[in-house]
């Protein structure tokens, strides 16, 4: 496969391109493509467990894109990361690495956002809780009960949401081939970047909070019973 697709398409008028690139990440994209043949057949077969894999899809390039290196495609050097045949890229860190990556992926979102996500070896922590257990109802007017009497508020997303509704109207007006609509889809996928932001923000704030303070967790969730008959 390598072959078929790395070194021979390299010759192609079409897939010349590919020589500008490092050849771990596409040797790597086809080890996931095994991967992925590998899961669907044997989760046809009955032989994986859990839901059924579908086959493997194109992604469009609109959607989120990710570049995997192994060592030897990477490394770093003081507050920047050096990408083989890409350079040096400024890198702002949001927490010191503990221990030297294995390797690096690079990601792009919908927004255009990137990302670097480094796989590093770490020791466990221990730690002793202030509570033995604590008990948590999960409501619809408020996120959270606590058995400790404590009541945790969801975040407002109402103004945010209403901004989402409104671009994304706008945008179905636009033609499909305009850069007008590139601009506006781009707007969009910003806009419901930010509200993922701020929901992951939130419940792993919540959930760091509720498991350093705890040893033992019991949740419930509230059931409608129209929706349960």
């Amino acid at each position: 496969m390598q072959k078929i697709c790395i070194t021979q398409a390299k010759k192609t008028q079409e897939r010349e391109w590919l020589s500008e690139v490092s050849n771990i990440p596409l040797q790597q994209s086809i080890a996931d493509l095994g991967v992925a043949w590998n899961n669907f057949f044997a989760s046809i077969k009955g032989k994986r467990k859990g839901k059924r894999v579908n086959s493997p899809k194109f992604k469009k390039r609109t959607n989120r894109q990710s570049a995997r290196f192994r060592k030897g495609g990477f490394s770093i050097k003081a507050a920047k990361v050096f990408l083989a045949k890409i350079g040096c890229i400024k890198t702002k860190w949001s927490r010191p690495l503990p221990s030297e990556p294995s390797s690096l992926t690079v990601i792009k979102d919908t927004a255009g956002r990137y990302f670097l996500s480094f796989v590093v070896e770490v020791q466990p922590e221990t730690k002793l809780a202030s509570n033995p257990a604590v008990g948590i109802d999960l409501g619809i007017k408020i996120f959270a009960a606590l058995s400790t009497s404590e009541r945790v508020a969801s975040p407002s997303y109402s103004k945010l949401d209403r901004k989402i509704r409104r671009s994304q109207r706008k945008l179905s007006r636009r033609s499909k081939t305009s850069k007008r609509r590139e601009r506006m889809r781009l707007k969009v996928a910003k806009l419901k970047a930010k509200l993922r932001d701020i929901r992951k923000d939130f419940l792993h704030k919540l959930s760091t909070k509720v498991i350093n303070e705890n040893q033992v967790i019991a949740a419930s969730k509230c059931v409608d019973k129209a929706t349960q008959n």
